[in-house]
């Protein structure tokens, strides 16, 4: 399984000059009971993992299809003149890629708080298009990024009945996503927050 990239760029995870994350590892603890995300997720996200990672590009095209199909949503892609920067939309499409293995392999580690914070800024002012040199809309807000979490969830499904698995099986992958899912919306959130987060 994919676990380390070289070839993504503005891919970034662990570096040491990333953020500190404002969580603190006993929040995230919390965070995950709330979301009852157990050692039970956390095994069959790995299995989710196996059977995702050779299926990501028709899954961020499933998804980059629906944000396409949405001028609402496509309008964060674009230049000032309204034009679609397809560099910017090549490169994320990329990380999003990167992004479905890393909800699946990573060890919810401080390396793993520390990059969720990151994506959350790079969906705000401080750093959106930053990474990337581009010229598109200045943030996200959050009820977009919020609300496309249906999209990613509702969608995952049958991608993942493709490796032959039981249907017991694919139910508990299907859940553990998920609360994975959930798990790294609500903390790239913090961006947004203020200290009452």
């Amino acid at each position: 399984m994919q676990n380390a990239v070289d070839h993504v760029a503005g891919y970034d995870y662990g570096a040491a000059g990333l953020a500190t994350s404002p969580v603190t590892m006993k929040e995230l603890d919390l965070l995950k009971q709330t979301i009852t995300f157990d050692s039970e997720d956390a095994r069959y996200l790995r299995v989710a993992g196996s059977v995702l990672e050779d299926q990501t590009e028709s899954i961020v095209n499933l998804w980059r299809g629906v944000i396409n199909s949405m001028p609402h949503l496509a309008c964060y892609f674009k230049d000032a003149q309204g034009n679609p920067d397809e560099e910017y939309k090549s490169k994320v499409k990329e990380r999003f890629k990167q992004w479905i293995i890393d909800v699946c392999t990573k060890p919810y580690d401080q390396d793993w708080l520390n990059y969720q914070h990151e994506i959350g800024l790079r969906h705000m002012h401080e750093k959106k298009n930053k990474t990337d040199g581009a010229n598109a809309a200045p943030y996200i807000p959050m009820r977009y990024v919020l609300a496309f979490t249906a999209v990613v969830n509702d969608t995952i499904k049958p991608f993942l009945v493709k490796k032959g698995h039981s249907l017991g099986v694919i139910e508990k992958m299907y859940k553990a996503w998920c609360k994975a899912v959930l798990l790294h919306v609500t903390l790239w959130t913090q961006a947004y927050c203020n200290a009452e987060w």
